[in-house]
């Protein structure tokens, strides 16, 4: 017999037409959709889709899963629908973690929104470089730049984050200029390793423990440094040395605990998020 997810899994994949796209889609890594397809066509006692040049293709058995899957989908939407509508003055305590220039730069506008929105909620954030506190629920929802999102949350893929070299437009382009660089307390380990590989880890003049406290450095011509292109391209003062750097582009994810996805406070919230925010 099959489980919910199986649906799920079916339509993700049949309307994605990848294992990746569906991966992105169901806010779970390339590996866990590999074995749940394992597991459904195990369950569903044949095979259910095909792997051809172009990606996977549903067989009848999977697009007839597929199938049953969308009119699942709807009926479960409108139910929800109906109990959004019975209640919809939403309570309580919303805890969101993020980095410090996310917050500042991208959330910010979202949440004033959001909040004018749902004044019974009382909105807290943190910011903190790690998922930990969301991981040990101490946090309901997380915005992060990572590739590699914990198996144990759930969420969505908002884009890539790219990245690339910039100074401030009082230093010019000499290739002499010192470089911002980021504190070990960050633990930003490509950045390091990409510094290193290019040979400027002895020229890096100034260290900041943040994102933006690396990107105001700049600002104040402190350096060069490589900064989020979503955040320099704001800045007042800031030009770009170059293309984004390929080897530092990360992905932008928005994540919650499975066991409180649906509250209507977290959907709510995904809802507007998934609407207003994109990294391109």
């Amino acid at each position: 017999m099959l489980k919910w997810d199986d649906y799920r899994l079916a339509l993700a994949i049949a309307e994605s037409g990848s294992l990746s796209g569906a991966a992105r889609r169901l806010g779970v890594n390339h590996a866990t959709i590999f074995r749940r397809l394992g597991a459904l066509e195990a369950r569903a006692g044949t095979q259910c889709f095909e792997r051809h040049g172009s990606g996977y293709v549903a067989t009848p058995i999977g697009e007839m899963i597929a199938a049953t899957a969308r009119q699942m989908h709807l009926a479960v939407a409108g139910a929800e629908r109906a109990l959004m509508d019975s209640d919809t003055a939403l309570t309580g305590t919303l805890r969101i973690t993020t980095t410090d220039a996310l917050l500042a730069h991208v959330l910010m506008p979202v949440l004033a929104e959001f909040r004018h929105a749902h004044p019974g909620l009382m909105i807290e954030t943190t910011t903190s470089a790690e998922l930990h506190n969301l991981t040990r629920r101490d946090a309901d929802v997380a915005l992060r730049p990572t590739d590699h999102p914990p198996e144990t949350l759930t969420g969505r893929e908002l884009g890539q984050l790219r990245q690339a070299v910039y100074v401030s437009i009082d230093n010019g382009t000499d290739e002499s200029i010192l470089w911002v660089g980021p504190d070990a307390s960050m633990a930003y380990r490509s950045l390091e390793k990409w510094i290193k590989a290019r040979g400027v880890d002895e020229q890096v003049g100034f260290r900041a423990d943040s994102t933006l406290g690396m990107t105001m450095a700049v600002q104040a011509g402190l350096g060069q440094g490589v900064l989020p292109c979503y955040l320099a391209e704001t800045m007042e003062g800031l030009v770009r040395v170059g293309d984004p750097v390929p080897e530092l582009e990360t992905g932008v994810w928005l994540l919650t605990h499975p066991d409180i996805r649906r509250t209507a406070s977290i959907s709510a919230l995904f809802e507007m998020l998934i609407g207003r925010v994109r990294f391109e």
